[in-house]
């Protein structure tokens, strides 16, 4: 009869347990919000555009004399760019290069085809020879920002660059090495390569690309 008391009472202890776990349970998932009714996180929007509008915009007005605020000269797009000339010889190359862009742009970067065949280099009309980015909005000013703040420094010897034009208010910047990016990993690069940067402007003339790209942090040389 003892054992058969035992028996029940801990079956009686058992389920008030149990009880208590599900009552705990219920009023924690009704205190917890779901997934769906989270409020959406905020997206921070890219501080040097930001700065751009409230510092910089006003600056240029001033110092370029212009009557009209939709005159001042304004960052359109950036165009990363990166030849494989190699690639002839080993296709794969260029699935390291496109890895590299897009780690360093954070966008998928698009394939370039030769536009003539030319037999000295065993090159043929339609070869894929590179790859490329075009970046716009958001994802250009951040580019800019990580580019003038973090990756520029990093160059060795580095004294600026040079302040030459395209005359129609666009500007190229050429790097050596892609390393110099804190999203690659150094160890897992197989081989330094090169990439050309091309700023894209409503500049009317050089003076004014320069002045723009001036303000936004590019270290030209004086």
């Amino acid at each position: 009869m003892a054992s058969k008391k035992t028996d029940d009472g801990d079956r009686a202890a058992k389920a008030k347990a149990e009880g208590l776990a599900k009552k705990a349970a219920k009023a924690a998932a009704q205190n917890t919000l779901k997934a769906s009714e989270l409020p959406p996180e905020e997206k921070r929007p890219p501080r040097l555009r930001n700065f751009y509008k409230k510092e910089i915009a006003p600056s240029l007005q001033k110092e370029l004399n212009l009557k009209n605020p939709m005159q001042v000269p304004r960052l359109t797009k950036i165009v990363v760019n990166m030849g494989l000339g190699e690639a002839v010889r080993d296709p794969k190359i260029l699935d390291a290069a496109a890895a590299d862009m897009a780690k360093i742009t954070g966008q998928k970067p698009v394939l370039t085809v030769a536009k003539k065949s030319i037999a000295t280099y065993k090159l043929r009309e339609g070869m894929n020879i590179g790859c490329m980015v075009t970046l716009r909005r958001e994802h250009m000013w951040e580019f800019l920002d990580r580019l003038v703040n973090l990756a520029l420094p990093r160059v060795r010897d580095f004294r600026g660059v040079a302040a030459k034009m395209d005359g129609r208010g666009n500007y190229s910047l050429g790097l050596k090495e892609q390393i110099i990016f804190s999203e690659i990993d150094y160890d897992k690069v197989d081989k330094l390569r090169g990439l050309n940067i091309t700023f894209v402007t409503t500049a009317a003339n050089d003076e004014e690309c320069k002045a723009l790209l001036t303000h936004l942090g590019m270290p030209f040389k004086k």
